[in-house]
C-alpha cells in the first residue's frame, strides 16, 4: 500500500485527517509548537483503518503538522515534556470564529486535549514510511463498557462534552 499524503484546507478535510488519525498512539514528546513559524507538529503512530480485515492490522508512522496557528492551549498534556505515558488521539475537531479563522481540538483519551487557534485551516498529514502489524484493533465499545463498569455505571456512555476543552481564556 502506498504512503497516505493527506492535506486540509477547511472542516470536511479536516474530518478526513481525523478519521485517519482515530485512535493513532504518541507521546507528549512527539508534539511540539513552533511558535516562530506558526505551526505545530506532531508524529504519531496511526492505526491503519484501511487495512482489509483479512490481513494482520497495523500501525504507521505518521507526519502532521498545522500551519498559521497563532496560539495553544493544553489540557492533561504538556507537549514536548518526557513521559513514557501513551496519548490516544481520539479525534480532531474544528470549531469556526470569525471566518475563515477557528479553533481546532486534538481530543485524546482520558479528557486531555490541545486546542490551536488558528487563522484558518492549514494542515498536512504524511505516512513516514515504517508500518508493523499489531495484535489487534482497537475495540470502542469494550474500551467504553470496561470504563462504565469501572465507574459502576455499566451502559451509560459519557457525553461528548466529557471530552471537549474548554476555552479558558
Amino acid at each position: 500500500m502506498e504512503l497516505l499524503k493527506l492535506a486540509a484546507l477547511d472542516a470536511e478535510d479536516l474530518a478526513i485527517l481525523s478519521a485517519h488519525l482515530q485512535d493513532a498512539v504518541l507521546r507528549p514528546q512527539d508534539l511540539a509548537y513552533l511558535a516562530s513559524s506558526h505551526r505545530f507538529v506532531l508524529v504519531g503512530r496511526r492505526f491503519d483503518w484501511s487495512t482489509p480485515d483479512a490481513e494482520a492490522p497495523r500501525r504507521r508512522l505518521t507526519g502532521l503538522h498545522f500551519e498559521r496557528v497563532m496560539a495553544v492551549r493544553a489540557r492533561g498534556i504538556t507537549p514536548g515534556s518526557t513521559s513514557d505515558e501513551p496519548l490516544s488521539l481520539l479525534a480532531v475537531t474544528f470549531e469556526p470564529k470569525e471566518e475563515p479563522s477557528g479553533t481546532v481540538t486534538l481530543v485524546f483519551a482520558g479528557k486531555a486535549a490541545i486546542q490551536l487557534d488558528v487563522e484558518c485551516i492549514e494542515a498536512r498529514l504524511k505516512d513516514l514510511g515504517p508500518v508493523w502489524e499489531v495484535e489487534g484493533r482497537p475495540d470502542h465499545e469494550a474500551a467504553e463498557a470496561g470504563r462504565a463498569a469501572i465507574r459502576g455505571q455499566a451502559g451509560t456512555a459519557p457525553s461528548a462534552k466529557d471530552n471537549v476543552l474548554k476555552d479558558s481564556a
